[in-house]
């Protein structure tokens, strides 16, 4: 340990390169003759490492810190006996006959209280080999006691600063541990990381276990810089913003349903008022049959009795008029009696009533232009004959009612 204190005094002094080897203890009895009995204490390095093995920096140091040790192994590659080293923290298994890895530790000499300190560990070991996950991620356990008598805690894992195995070539393994210090004193003091176990399952199931030595670590107060220190007093309460979900998705939910309300409502008031197709009108009633009302009409009106001659024969040449129009295809009220009378004469078959036609035109005609005054008999006779034509033009082949106006019988 006073080898270790000396050690990190003169880095921090620069007195040490940045980079410093340390040997584990050899194999124990059983291994070659060669090894001396007192080896099995750490011993410092003959030479100083190559300055490119990089440094870690997950915890905060100060700019003058000095870079990284790197503590390795140099155990022989074989040994026929078990090792049996216990520690607080670890318990060294070597199967009679199995190879004992080497390892190399990369740590910062330098760590802050209370910040993660990160540990790489390079294995080399047999090809068919597999690296076990140390298993420190418990904060209760003998591992867990031994890290926190010596004033070391484990991180917990959810916090990013979890054990990681990584394999990086055949024989080749990358073990990744963070621990915690705590010490119990304020200031700088330093503190002893004492052994972590590493696992190693053979090909045949037997596990070899191996621990890493003791690291002497500076623990720096993050505070030490800062005169007087005290703990700051809480901040001022800062104004919630609450998210109310149900209000917000009911909201939501609201506004959605309104939307939709709104476009449906929209949608029924465009369809109810697209343009419709009408219906088709009833069918036009057959000139004839609209010609007898109106006579029948005219006939029990009793203008003739009444005296009102001259309004009886103007209804009844309007009727005749509006009859032949809408029988023969023309218009009847519009034309002159001698207009109607041609185009009656260009109906095939010649109408057997023309005379009767032409003698209600021109007697009414002699009553509305030349003002004769009818007189009773001749306004009833009048009405006979119209009645005559009527029922003397209806096709012959139709019933009433079913021959459409203009149509000429053939």
């Amino acid at each position: 340990m006073r080898r270790w204190h000396a050690a990190l005094a003169a880095a921090a002094s620069g007195a040490l390169p940045a980079v410093v080897a340390i040997a584990a203890p050899p194999s124990p009895s059983g291994a070659s003759s060669s090894q001396p009995a007192s080896s099995s204490a750490p011993t410092p390095p003959s030479a100083p490492a190559s300055s490119s093995a990089p440094a870690s920096s997950s915890a905060p140091t100060s700019s003058s810190a000095p870079a990284a040790p790197v503590v390795s192994s140099s155990a022989p590659a074989a040994s026929s006996a078990s090792l049996g080293r216990v520690y607080a923290t670890c318990v060294e298994h070597v199967p009679e006959g199995a190879t004992r890895p080497t390892w190399t530790l990369k740590a910062p000499p330098v760590a802050t209280a209370g910040w993660a300190l990160r540990l790489e560990i390079e294995l080399t070991h047999g090809a068919g080999e597999t690296v076990l996950h140390p298993g420190l991620s418990s904060q209760r356990g003998a591992e867990a006691d031994g890290l926190a008598k010596a004033g070391f805690r484990l991180p917990n894992p959810d916090g990013g600063a979890g054990t990681e195995v990584r394999s990086t070539a055949p024989g080749k393994t990358v073990v990744i541990v963070h621990v915690v210090p705590l010490p119990k004193e304020p200031g700088t003091v330093e503190l002893e990381l004492p052994p972590l176990p590493l696992s190693i399952a053979r090909a045949s199931g037997e596990v070899v276990t191996v621990c890493t030595q003791p690291l002497a670590v500076r623990v720096v107060d993050p505070t030490a810089s800062i005169p007087d220190a005290r703990a700051r007093p809480n901040p001022p309460a800062r104004r919630q913003l609450e998210d109310w979900v149900a209000l917000r998705d009911g909201l939501i939910a609201g506004g959605v349903t309104l939307l939709g309300a709104l476009v449906g409502w929209l949608a029924l008031r465009a369809w109810r008022r697209r343009p419709r197709r009408l219906p088709p009108p009833p069918p036009p009633r057959p000139a004839w049959e609209r010609a007898l009302e109106d006579l029948s009409a005219l006939r029990a009106r009793e203008l003739v009795e009444r005296g009102e001659l001259i309004a009886h024969v103007d209804a009844l040449s309007e009727i005749v008029r509006r009859y032949l129009g809408d029988r023969f295809g023309f218009d009847g009220l519009e034309a002159t009696t001698r207009e109607i009378q041609r185009a009656l004469r260009a109906v095939t078959p010649p109408l057997p009533v023309m005379a009767e036609i032409e003698r209600v035109l021109s007697d009414a005609d002699l009553v509305k232009f030349a003002k004769a005054p009818p007189d009773p008999e001749g306004c009833l006779q009048l009405l006979a004959l119209a009645e005559a034509i009527v029922h003397a033009t209806i096709p012959a082949s139709l019933a009433p009612g079913e021959a459409g106006a203009g149509q000429v019988p053939r």
